[in-house]
């Protein structure tokens, strides 16, 4: 079963671009799949990099001229190089085609960022548009069911199809959004595999991870302190690990798609933390199958840090699909007043705490009386909802 994406619009608008198309993100996210339902019914090559076979035949027609080179594959509409990050000289051989004008459009695919894998990635620069695919969002997944249509008012929505949007949510929030996950009758096996099999491969095929299970302990750390400031020397100290090892662990997580970071909002040094982060999973299906945790009762004790990371989770995906218009933080006051979300774009400032269930809060005033603005909120309630739908 196919679930459309947002992203396909997107890569048809940076198709017109003429440039090469870099596709990014996590394994078995769905980015090998998406180009092979955009391209389909056209003449197109697949060279998997994973493949012994097809790094060979790149590497051969490199040794080509240009024009012969694509000639060797049968002069096809389009190059696609999966699991690009597999060879150094990937987008070095494709600069020099693409330099030479030929006739195919040239797409790289990487499960991890080709900045940190692959070094020669700077011989694109101005020659290339970068798509960053996330694990499904929960539009997407809305959006691909029977009764959905788009047509339906936010009343319509509210008093009809309450009962089966809080039913994906829960499953959403308890075994993440990978697309092989979301159809799925099998979402704890499958959910291992792809915890410990793919995003691990990453990590370990990069050659910087010495001691495999130290990543394993450093993520199950992550995963008890989402929601919570973290503390890299603390880390380092409950691990064994010097601070050096810690951050470059922590970058390769990023570099892989598995976590990402929010920095702390601040513009008065003196009342308010600067240098502080918090780190939140792409998709908290890992976060729990790194704690081997799917329980599916609603008052388990962490459901409000799971919740939070959900809820910032599904902000950031929207926005690193649609190009990182939007900047993301937390906010804190050295007086202990905190705000879960910052979010700016250009000029505009917005807040919100999140809370798991659905009641009336007191709002931080603190937040207010020094940007004012008020702070909202989000719950697990539809009202809360309709946003992370339509």
């Amino acid at each position: 079963m196919y679930i459309s994406r947002i992203a396909e619009n997107i890569f048809l608008e940076y198709e017109k671009r003429g440039k090469v198309i870099i596709l990014l993100g996590a394994r078995q996210v769905g980015k090998t799949t998406l180009i092979k339902k955009l391209l389909s019914g056209k003449k197109a090559v697949f060279l998997n990099l994973d493949i012994e076979v097809d790094k060979q035949r790149l590497l051969a027609a490199s040794h080509l001229t240009p024009s012969d080179a694509i000639k060797s594959f049968e002069n096809p509409d389009y190059i696609i190089i999966d699991e690009a990050q597999r060879l150094q000289n990937s987008a070095r051989i494709i600069k020099g085609w693409y330099d030479a004008e030929v006739q195919a459009k040239m797409v790289l695919l990487g499960s991890s960022s080709l900045d940190i894998a692959n070094q020669s990635v700077e011989s694109l620069t101005g020659r290339n548009a970068k798509l960053y695919l996330p694990p499904l969002l929960f539009r997407e997944i809305i959006a691909n069911q029977p009764w959905y249509s788009p047509v339906f008012t936010d009343i319509q929505i509210q008093n009809n199809f309450s009962q089966q949007i809080q039913s994906l949510l829960w499953q959403n929030i308890i075994f993440g959004s990978y697309p092989e996950i979301v159809v799925s009758a099998e979402k704890r096996d499958l959910l291992f595999s792809l915890a410990f099999d793919y995003l691990y491969k990453d990590i370990l095929q990069l050659g910087l991870v010495k001691t495999p299970d130290l990543i394993k302990k450093l993520l199950m750390l992550l995963a008890y302190q989402i929601g919570s400031e973290v503390s890299v020397n603390e880390i380092s100290t409950s691990l064994a690990m010097s601070r050096i090892t810690v951050d470059r662990y922590l970058h390769l997580l990023e570099q892989a798609f598995v976590i990402f970071r929010l920095p702390a909002y601040s513009t008065n040094r003196r009342k308010e933390i600067v240098k502080n982060h918090k780190i939140y999973f792409w998709d908290t299906g890992i976060r729990n199958a790194v704690l081997n945790d799917f329980n599916l009762n609603e008052f388990r004790p962490d459901i409000g840090a799971i919740w939070e990371n959900w809820v910032i989770s599904e902000i950031a995906k929207e926005n690193i699909l649609t190009g990182n218009k939007k900047n993301l933080y937390f906010w804190r006051s050295r007086s202990g007043s905190e705000v879960d979300l910052i979010i700016t774009e250009n000029k505009s400032l917005r807040a919100c705490e999140i809370k798991w269930k659905e009641k009336k809060y007191r709002s931080n005033q603190a937040f207010t009386n020094v940007y004012k603005i008020p702070v909202e909120f989000i719950t697990s309630g539809l009202k809360s909802l309709l946003p992370f739908i339509r």
